[in-house]
């Protein structure tokens, strides 16, 4: 990996929800990590240098909520590539929520642990289209014991996908297997609502007080949303994050924000998809997904970029997420599309329109150059050296 002079830049997302605007108009990339941000920046001869052209810069989005399974395929849709596609709507990294979709899934405490494994190793070795994925979200089953946990957290096992997935609702038991992984370090997400597969059940406050996973995952239905009573306990008696989904209810989603703003809760939202789902395959779902917290919910959108980028970051302990010194250089450039009333990607987002991606850089690496999926961007970047 070489230096990258990113330059000319119109306004920069941080990915900060607390400062979610940074000065500067360039941003130097050195080795894959970003080495320094700021004003009038140089970078080495021979380096590489994108004019922004007064575009914006934000952090690589980062999907809270998907469903791989191996490889780049879906057996739950049957498509192939989807992975990679989503890099052409800005997404530079996946969390599984379970391997849910895997055909033949086994359902005893070996096939789970060893599918676990199998997906984080598995997805650490493969990258499609540069996208990273954190893949082996462990789905609870009965007979797991502590020893299990601390064997797959050695093996490279980081989270649980979503708990209540499936037939397994001993909720006693599975806020024990809960304190087990937060004692591996695991970070832990919970599905709430109705029932989403055949086997899985409604699940609301009760059970989220009772296990207190860090995440509530689709507050807004997966796809059925709870009930707006169980919303407001979550808000109020946990400190789990807040998860919003692009494949469920759009319409309670000004609720949600408006009871975490009542709560001072909205820097615990993040945003992902749930995809692939019987909703389909959507490569620009983070982006669609961004623009409803922005423009129905009233979100400045750096702020709803950074619950779709360092907040989800900041709960799985990854160096992303944000433009500053010293993380993962992973991040897109957007404009408001050709047409657009809007005047530059921010404000794109904030009247519920999808921005022009012009480029998306992972891990130092030009990934894409003018993006297959959004409309093309009002100034799109050069390149030089």
């Amino acid at each position: 990996m070489g230096e990258i002079l990113i330059h000319s830049i119109g306004a920069i997302a941080s990915g900060e929800f607390a400062v979610p605007l940074i000065e500067g108009d360039s941003i130097l990339i050195r080795a894959g990590v970003i080495a320094a941000v700021g004003s009038g920046l140089a970078s080495s001869a021979g380096a590489t240098q994108i004019n922004a052209n007064g575009a914006t810069v934000i952090p690589g989005l980062i999907d809270s909520h998907a469903h791989p399974v191996i490889g780049d395929y879906s057996p739950r849709q049957k498509v192939v590539d989807f992975i990679a596609s989503c890099v052409h709507g800005g997404v530079t990294r996946m969390i599984s929520a379970g391997e849910v979709h895997m055909p033949g899934r086994p359902t005893g405490a070996l096939g789970t642990k060893s599918l676990a494994i199998v997906g984080a190793q598995a997805w650490g070795n493969f990258r499609p289209g540069g996208m990273k994925v954190q893949g082996g979200g462990l789905l609870l089953q009965e007979g797991l014991t502590e020893a299990d946990f601390e064997e797959m957290a050695a093996a490279g096992v980081k989270h649980l996908g979503e708990i209540g997935l499936g037939g397994y609702h001993d909720w006693d038991k599975i806020a024990e297997m809960t304190l087990w992984a937060k004692r591996c370090g695991m970070t832990v997400m919970m599905h709430i609502g109705g029932a989403s597969i055949p086997g899985s059940d409604a699940i609301g406050a009760e059970q989220a007080i009772q296990v207190r996973p860090h995440i509530a995952s689709h507050l807004n239905g997966g796809p059925t949303a709870p009930p707006l009573a169980d919303i407001e306990r979550i808000i109020a008696e946990t400190d789990s994050a807040l998860e919003i989904i692009q494949c469920g209810n759009a319409a309670i989603i000004p609720r949600i924000l408006d009871l975490a703003r009542q709560r001072d809760a909205l820097d615990r939202v993040i945003i992902g998809t749930d995809m692939p789902s019987g909703t389909g395959v959507l490569p620009l779902g983070m982006l669609r997904a961004i623009s409803w917290v922005s423009a129905l919910g009233a979100v400045p959108p750096a702020q709803a970029i950074a619950m779709a980028s360092g907040t989800t970051a900041s709960i799985y302990k990854l160096q992303a997420g944000r433009i500053a010194a010293g993380f993962e250089a992973d991040m897109i450039i957007m404009d408001a599309p050709i047409g657009s009333t809007a005047k530059d990607a921010l404000e794109t987002l904030a009247i519920g329109d999808t921005p022009g991606v012009s480029a998306v850089i992972i891990d130092g690496e030009l990934r894409v150059r003018k993006s297959l999926h959004t409309p093309p961007a009002r100034r799109p970047i050069e390149l030089g050296s």
